[in-house]
């Protein structure tokens, strides 16, 4: 079902003019409940969700029918409390402030400076030992992407 979608919606995005900088982040399904999770390089509309929500409905779901006659069906921008999960979703994020969770356990929050296709730089406060006390200082960070366990955006006020 997932490569299908995908499929479906890999043609569609080329072959629409406003849908080209749309992409595919994450598919969640269910006995009956099927969640599209795209984003797009320009805004997301509800309008752009509702035309991918129509495509798949008309080209799959209706046709051949994966879940059985009676589905739901979201289709939805992953949303602020949802993890990065690709490469273009942290450049489309530059300059923004993230939350990146380490493997190892190690947690830093600060603004995403550059994203390279190994890694990413934080401006982060990063607290050390100096002598008997601890500093806090605004340093910049590079992290390795394999070295990520998750990555939030945070928003600010």
């Amino acid at each position: 079902m997932e490569e299908r979608i995908t499929d479906i919606l890999e043609q569609y995005f080329a072959e629409e003019p406003n849908f080209q900088d749309c992409f595919l982040v994450d598919i969640n399904h269910s006995s009956n409940k099927l969640e599209v999770f795209v984003d797009s390089d320009s805004a997301m509309t509800f309008d752009k969700c509702r035309r991918i929500s129509r495509k798949l409905e008309k080209d799959y779901m209706d046709v051949e029918q994966p879940l059985g006659e009676k589905y739901i069906l979201e289709v939805s921008s992953p949303g602020v409390s949802r993890p990065l999960k690709l490469w273009r979703q942290y450049v489309k994020n530059i300059g923004r402030t993230v939350e990146v969770q380490l493997k190892e356990g190690d947690k830093y929050s600060g603004q995403l400076k550059t994203v390279e296709p190994s890694h990413i730089e934080l401006e982060a406060k990063v607290r050390r030992k100096e002598g008997k006390r601890k500093v806090t200082r605004v340093e910049e960070v590079e992290i390795p992407f394999d070295a990520i366990k998750k990555t939030i955006v945070k928003v600010t006020f």
